[in-house]
């Protein structure tokens, strides 16, 4: 079954509560106790849900806020994967939970990862914005040690707003939307960063861009 991208923005845009000051780490343990939130596509599904599995459970609240924001973070993630994969020249994946590849741009595999301006990288948005490469390193070289780790090509949507709130651009599908597809119109294999890393079986290159999503 396909998205609405209109009823999933409207959905997203109920976890604003418990996004702004979320500071847990990813770690696989939890997500083994709320990969539930795969299938579960509405708010208040969730929240019943969350109640029902964990309500005796100690840790109540800090694993609900976990999962709200993992929830948040999927669907929002799966609402623009919708958008690249709706262009004729993006194929998706077979398998939605591929650890490496989420879609093939031009047969190009890329692994989608949207992200907030990261507040400890030292430099602003406009040095980012022109020196994409710099950026691009270091999301590579501090992404989480977890599972979900890779230097496989990477394609990043950078979210930026000026109040702040980075986060509750996640949900602005619908503002994403055209900033996506003026994207792939004019992508080019060359446009594309050559990055290499230095590992214990030798150089590992990797092929990434970024897409800058401002507010």
């Amino acid at each position: 079954m396909g998205l609405h991208l209109e009823r999933l923005q409207i959905q997203l845009k109920k976890c604003y509560p418990y996004i702004e000051n979320w500071r847990r780490k990813q770690n696989d343990i939890w997500d083994k106790q709320t990969n539930f939130i795969y299938k579960v596509r509405h708010f208040q599904t969730l929240e019943n849900h969350l109640k029902d599995s964990f309500k005796e459970n100690p840790n109540f609240e800090e694993i609900r806020i976990y999962a709200l924001n993992r929830w948040y973070n999927f669907w929002s993630a799966q609402g623009i994967e919708t958008i690249f994969c709706s262009y004729p020249n993006v194929k998706p994946h077979s398998d939605p939970y591929h650890q490496f590849i989420d879609f093939w741009i031009d047969e190009i595999p890329f692994d989608h990862k949207t992200s907030v301006f990261p507040k400890r990288y030292t430099q602003n948005i406009e040095f980012a914005k022109k020196n994409p490469i710099d950026l691009l390193r270091w999301l590579y070289e501090n992404q989480s040690k977890q599972k979900r780790f890779h230097l496989r090509n990477r394609l990043f949507l950078i979210l930026y707003r000026k109040d702040g709130n980075h986060q509750r651009l996640k949900s602005e599908i619908e503002y994403i939307k055209p900033i996506i597809e003026n994207y792939l119109k004019y992508f080019d294999f060359n446009n594309l960063k050559k990055l290499e890393f230095k590992t214990d079986k030798g150089i590992k290159t990797a092929y990434s861009d970024c897409i800058f999503i401002e507010m």
